[in-house]
């Protein structure tokens, strides 16, 4: 009783038609799913904070505060 011998002709075209369309659709997902779980999240939140946000009122917080050595605060 002999073992039978393996297929290894084709082994590597056989198995590449089977899972490359596997791995290119599963990448599809991952990058759909990346997109709207993470970037599109993001964007908006990026988007609500820049819409309330007022770069003068922080200056010149910052600036009593006393973190600019170029600008002194209005106290002094």
């Amino acid at each position: 009783m002999s073992l039978a011998k393996p297929a290894m002709r084709g082994l590597l075209a056989k198995r590449l038609r089977f899972h490359l369309p596997i791995a290119f659709a599963l990448s599809l997902v991952a990058a759909a799913a990346f997109k709207y779980g993470v970037t599109e999240p993001r964007k908006k939140a990026y988007a609500d904070f820049y819409k309330e946000y007022d770069a003068m009122k922080e200056f010149n917080a910052m600036r009593e505060a006393g973190i600019f050595e170029s600008v002194r605060p209005s106290g002094e």
